[in-house]
């Protein structure tokens, strides 16, 4: 079994490197015949130079450290704040039918729209962008905590009650572990609103982070620095969803034994 998920993970990797080998060959093709002026589209190798520029004097890293340590402290926030508003849309009926109706429809309000409401209520501050993020992904982990423990089979439930579980023991026990396959995918979900939310509120409130890296090629028009900026933006967006949460998710639904 171990051998073959590692020929399946060589193959991924073979796809990635191939796919990726021709959206490099068609991109230089394009700038070598001119089909995109060069100002606005430049060639790999101009990216490849801002990529080693913003390496070399460590802004790259500074700004990937401070948009993950502000993403991390926002969206452990948003999952504790959204599992414990679910949990008592559970326990009380009539919050739980408001709720969702509200939920519902924050869930669908832009992330960037909250910037100006944040840079108004707060500043332009920590607490500023940690707002913008809370409020971007913490309506898709309510929405998802309420409705994985309210889809719950009644016959898991009953099952738990027969042999002795009740109360506390009944919820940490029956409760939580038959939902927490939904819940991964609401955090997924989650992870993907909070990524989104921190980058924009960064470009337009922040003096330091990846969003502000992305703001400083535009308004330097920097086209190598702007590409280079979403290339870092879009893998790590990437390599934290497949290689953290979609493991993670992988992992819970083989528990359960759902394929």
């Amino acid at each position: 079994m171990k051998i073959k998920k590692l020929f399946l993970n060589l193959d991924d990797v073979a796809n990635a490197a191939l796919f990726l080998a021709v959206f490099i060959g068609i991109w230089q093709l394009v700038f070598v015949l001119g089909i995109w002026p060069k100002v606005s589209l430049p060639s790999p190798a101009t990216v490849a130079e801002s990529f080693a520029n913003i390496i070399s004097n460590y802004t790259l890293f500074k700004g990937i450290g401070i948009t993950l340590g502000r993403l991390v402290v926002g969206f452990f926030i948003s999952i504790a704040l959204g599992a414990a508003i679910g949990f008592a849309m559970i326990k009380f009926k009539g919050f739980g039918k408001t709720m969702s109706s509200f939920s519902a429809g924050l869930l669908s309000f832009p992330s960037i729209a909250w910037v100006p409401f944040s840079i108004l209520l707060i500043g332009f501050n920590d607490a500023g962008i940690l707002f913008v993020v809370i409020m971007s992904s913490v309506f898709s982990i309510t929405i998802s905590t309420y409705s994985s423990i309210r889809n719950i089979p009644p016959i898991y439930i009953d099952a738990a009650k027969n042999m002795g579980a009740k109360g506390l023991s009944l919820f940490l026990h029956a409760t939580i572990p038959a939902a927490t396959p939904s819940l991964i995918i609401g955090i997924r979900q989650g992870w993907s609103f909070a990524w989104h939310a921190i980058i924009g509120a960064e470009i337009l409130m922040s003096i330091v982070g990846l969003g502000h890296i992305l703001s400083v090629g535009r308004e330097f028009q920097d086209m190598g620095q702007v590409i280079a900026s979403m290339i870092t933006i879009f893998t790590i967006g990437l390599l934290v969803d497949r290689l953290l949460l979609f493991k993670l998710e992988e992992k819970v639904r083989s528990r359960w034994g759902i394929e």
